[in-house]
């Protein structure tokens, strides 16, 4: 047994589904209400994984609009059945919980017979049952079965929790498998199985240790659950599913920055039945078969040389226009900013990238010479519109300034000396969060830096929806209710 490290893939991606296709494993995670959604990692060891696309990066194919925290697309399931992949979700346009008020959506599939081309996606084929958390079964004998997650007040049989969701189905020599994610995504979520010798439809068994997977809330790793199974090359099973990492911190756990992340433990089977990671519980450090340790870098950098943004950029909901440009002055990005600021629910001019890494310092420079008193450019550390910390160029029709807005929405402002001169701002994330900046121009200018922001400020639960995603670091531009008339220039984004 060699030892690995978790989570495999770091950084807010929840509910993640799996295959294998020869020497090749796919894995698809949620999006929720960002676009481009449903993103495709790959990996030849299920260690080292890579971005390699997104099942709907078309506005044909999925459309976002000011959905709370928590809405747009929903739990993911990548399938393969005769050379054709698959990918089921829904798309949630009205979520908010805490006040019983949401639209269950029609789920959909869309396809792709390469899923190395992210354009062959195809548009949405809907189903009419209403629900989440979709998932397609092939049989043997070529029949399909759709399972999904909706509330139900005739049940044939009882959750072994009460909340049961995230099902998935698969066959294993003469058994039917139903994996289902227990007691809500929180602190109560885990993972149980049943089985049955008929069919899809049961009758099901449970498994005699049910929960296969839980830990506690005292665990170094939380809230674990919403499992898919996969067997590599050699027979070994494995189950990729979701956890949080949050940090004890001043006698109390400090909810994690990343939200829900990617995990893998081995599976053996016993009996017909699935152990999972040898029945202990998941930790950051596990041990399996024919795999290594490896952490990925922190180091990472875009200089927009490219005509295209690399992949792993995001949109708060789906954008309604092209406000962007890599191409009409060479190695920057040009923002055109929008009619929306960062506070209001729809589509805003906002660049976001996921962290990744507790300890990284973000940095990037920028060029902006606003000609009026409502535009705003810069950059921002980002939850969700409720709760985010930004610094950005505005000017007072006199002289350009940076202002610092906290999480409750309070300025700090001060005053640049050149009307002209580029900006380098930086976001230091750990403990806390540090927001600064350094005029460009002088070079023994030190950076002057600001409050910090503490992870607890944010990571605040939203007024409305709830919070399913993670920490994301971006670029934005903005003028207040109409677009802006200075474009923002930005000449490069490094993390280190």
């Amino acid at each position: 047994m060699n030892t690995y490290a978790n989570p495999v893939i770091p950084g807010f991606n929840p509910d993640p589904s799996i295959i294998r296709v020869k020497e090749d494993y796919f894995l698809v995670t949620s999006s929720f209400e960002y676009f481009p959604g449903a993103p495709i990692y790959h990996s030849t060891d299920l260690i080292q994984w890579k971005l390699i696309g997104h099942a709907l990066n078309r506005t044909s194919q999925i459309q976002i609009h000011s959905p709370e925290p928590g809405g747009g697309v929903w739990a993911t399931t990548i399938r393969h059945h005769n050379g054709a992949f698959y990918v089921t979700a829904a798309n949630f346009s009205r979520y908010r919980p805490l006040q019983d008020d949401r639209v269950l959506p029609r789920g959909f599939y869309v396809c792709t017979q390469n899923i190395w081309d992210e354009n062959s996606w195809s548009d949405p084929v809907y189903f009419d049952q209403v629900g989440f958390d979709q998932d397609l079964f092939w049989d043997d004998d070529g029949a399909v079965y759709l399972s999904t997650t909706r509330p139900k007040l005739n049940r044939t049989q009882n959750s072994p929790s009460g909340i049961s969701e995230g099902s998935h189905i698969f066959k294993r020599v003469r058994y039917y498998y139903l994996l289902t994610a227990e007691g809500g995504t929180g602190s109560a979520h885990n993972e149980c199985v049943f089985r049955s010798e008929k069919g899809p439809f049961g009758p099901w068994e449970a498994a005699p240790h049910n929960p296969v997977c839980r830990n506690g809330i005292n665990d170094e790793v939380q809230n674990t659950g919403h499992a898919d199974l996969v067997s590599d090359s050699q027979g070994q099973w494995w189950a990729v599913l979701l956890g949080v990492r949050p940090v004890w911190n001043k006698n109390r756990w400090e909810t994690s920055v990343f939200g829900r992340e990617t995990f893998l433990i081995p599976v053996e089977w016993v009996d017909d039945w699935p152990i999972f990671n040898r029945g202990h519980k998941v930790s950051l450090l596990c041990t399996g078969p024919g795999v290594y340790h490896y952490e990925a870098s922190i180091s990472w950098r875009d200089d927009f040389s490219t005509p295209k943004l690399q992949l792993g950029w995001y949109r708060k909901n789906t954008p309604l226009k092209v406000d962007y440009s890599l191409t009409v002055r060479s190695n920057l990005l040009r923002l055109y900013g929008g009619p929306y600021n960062l506070s209001v629910p729809a589509s805003p001019t906002l660049l976001l990238r996921k962290q990744t890494h507790r300890f990284c310092r973000w940095e990037t420079r920028l060029s902006f010479h606003p000609s009026s008193t409502i535009a705003e450019a810069g950059t921002v550390v980002w939850w969700n519109y409720f709760t985010y910390a930004s610094i950005g160029i505005r000017t007072n029709g006199e002289n350009r300034f940076v202002r610092f807005r906290d999480t409750m929405g309070r300025f700090t402002e001060r005053k640049l000396k050149g009307y002209n001169s580029d900006v380098v701002l930086c976001i230091v994330c750990g403990d806390a969060y540090l927001l600064g900046f350094r005029e460009v121009g002088d070079e023994s200018e030190k950076f002057q830096w600001f409050d910090e922001v503490s992870n607890a400020a944010m990571t605040a639960d939203p007024p409305i929806g709830l919070s399913f995603t993670g920490m994301m670091l971006g670029l934005y531009s903005f003028a207040e209710g109409q677009p802006s008339s200075s474009p923002a220039d930005f000449h490069y984004v490094e993390v280190n």
